[in-house]
C-alpha cells in the first residue's frame, strides 16, 4: 500500500485525514496516516494551543496544517468594519426572521461573540501559516485558491510540502505553476467546499494534466476499495475529510453524530448558504431556508460568513438544550459518503478497515487477471 508519497512524506498508509479536531489528527498519524488539522475556525491564540498538544501527542509521527486562503473574494483588504457596511439590510432581516421563526433566543448577556472573519481571508490566514511553520508540520495544505508565492516559499525553507485543493484541471495547473508540491483533486461528492466534476473524471484528468507533480484523490472516499480505485485512476493517496466526523476520537456533538449516522447518500446539499461559496452540507431547515424563493440569496464570500456567524452561534448553543425547532436547523459539512457512515470506529481500527479492504479488493483483481491468463493459455 505504499506509494513515493509515502515515502517522500514519511508514512506507513498513503491515508490523508482532514479534520478540525487535535485528537482526530493524533491518533490517525500514530496510525500510520497523515492527520491534518484544519485550522480555519481557531484565532492565532487557539490554533498555538492545537498544535503544542498535537506535538505532545502525535510521537513524533508526521501531521499537516490546512488553511484557507482564497484566491477571490468581495472587499479583498477591507477591514471587517468596511466588509461589514457591505452586508445588505434586507439579508440581515432574513437572518433575524429565520432566528424569530425557528424560536432561538438571543446570546445570553456576556456571551462570547462568534468571530466574524477567522481565516476566510488572505490576511485571516497569515498569521495561521506563521504558527503552523513554527512547529514539526510535515504539510502545509490551501483550499479555495493558489497559495501566494513566499507562503510557498516560506514552507520550502522549513522543509515544508505544500499542498492544495481543486475542482478542476486549470485550477491544478495553476497550482502546480505556482509551486504546489501535492495536488488535491477533491470531487463533487466531497464535503465543504466543492467544485462540479465528480471524483472519477476529475482525478485522472489532473494526474495528466500536473505529472509528474504527486495527486491525492478526494470526494466520496471512505473505504478501502474506494483507495484502490483512486490509485487504479492513478492518485498517490487518498485525502478524506467526512469519515473522522464518526470516529470516536472525534469532537462532534451528539446531536451531529446522531444525524450523521442516520443520514443516507441523498441526505447532504451543495449550498452556498454556509458560506458563500458552494459547500456540501446536510441538507436542514437552514439550507432549505436558503434555497427558498423568497430568500436574498446567499452573499459572497465573507460577507455570507460575517452575515451568519451569530446566527449558527445561537444555533449550536440552543439546539443543545431546546426542542426539535433550533435542532432541525444544526447541520454540517459532510460528504455524500455520509450514507455510509454507520458505526463510531476508533480512527485507528477505521485506518486499518481501509487496508484491510484494500487488500481484498487487490486480490479481487489479482484474481481476475489471473482468470484472464488463465483463458488466454
Amino acid at each position: 500500500m505504499r506509494t513515493q508519497l509515502c515515502d517522500d512524506l514519511g508514512l506507513e498508509f498513503p491515508i490523508f485525514a482532514f479534520s478540525h479536531c487535535r485528537d482526530v489528527v493524533a491518533a490517525v498519524s500514530k496510525a500510520g496516516g497523515m492527520g491534518v488539522l484544519g485550522a480555519l475556525a481557531f484565532t492565532p491564540e487557539q490554533l498555538e494551543i492545537e498544535l503544542n498538544w498535537i506535538d505532545d501527542h502525535v510521537e513524533g509521527k508526521p501531521y499537516g496544517v490546512d488553511v484557507v486562503m482564497p484566491a477571490s473574494y468581495v472587499g479583498s483588504g477591507a477591514d471587517p468594519e468596511g466588509l461589514q457596511k457591505m452586508i445588505p439590510e434586507q439579508h440581515e432581516h432574513f437572518v433575524q426572521e429565520l432566528m424569530d421563526r425557528f424560536n432561538l433566543p438571543p446570546l445570553p448577556e456576556g456571551a462570547e461573540v462568534p468571530v466574524g472573519l477567522l481565516g476566510w481571508t488572505y490576511e485571516g490566514a497569515r498569521p495561521q501559516v506563521d504558527i503552523a511553520l513554527a512547529h514539526p508540520i510535515t504539510l502545509l495544505a490551501s483550499a479555495l485558491g493558489p497559495p501566494p508565492k513566499d507562503v510557498v516559499d516560506k514552507a520550502h525553507e522549513h522543509g515544508v510540502k505544500v499542498a492544495a485543493l481543486i475542482g478542476r484541471t486549470d485550477q491544478a495547473v495553476r497550482q502546480k505553476e505556482a509551486g504546489t508540491d501535492i495536488i488535491i483533486a477533491q470531487g463533487y461528492e466531497a464535503g465543504g467546499h466543492t467544485g462540479d466534476i465528480a471524483t472519477m473524471i476529475l482525478v485522472p484528468e489532473v494526474v495528466d494534466a500536473v505529472a509528474p507533480t504527486p495527486v491525492l484523490a478526494a470526494g466520496g472516499i471512505g473505504s478501502g476499495r474506494q483507495m484502490v480505485a483512486a490509485l487504479a485512476l492513478g492518485a498517490q493517496g487518498v485525502w478524506t475529510g467526512s469519515i473522522w466526523l464518526t470516529v470516536k476520537e472525534s469532537n462532534t456533538s451528539q446531536l451531529v453524530m446522531e444525524k450523521l449516522l442516520k443520514a443516507t447518500s441523498r441526505d447532504t446539499v451543495r449550498s452556498r448558504s454556509l458560506t458563500g461559496k458552494p459547500a456540501r452540507q446536510l441538507r436542514t431547515a437552514w439550507t432549505d431556508a436558503w434555497d427558498a424563493p423568497d430568500s436574498p440569496g446567499a452573499l459572497p464570500m465573507p460577507l455570507q460568513f460575517m452575515l451568519t456567524a451569530e446566527a449558527q452561534r445561537r444555533i449550536g448553543r440552543y439546539a443543545q438544550v431546546s426542542d426539535a425547532d433550533p435542532q432541525n436547523l444544526v447541520g454540517t459539512p459532510v460528504g455524500q459518503i455520509v450514507g455510509a457512515m454507520n458505526s463510531i470506529p476508533s480512527s485507528r481500527d477505521l485506518i486499518f478497515s481501509m487496508i484491510e479492504q484494500a487488500l481484498e479488493a487487490y486480490n479481487h483483481i489479482s484474481e481476475l487477471l489471473a482468470a484472464e491468463e488463465a483463458v488466454k493459455r
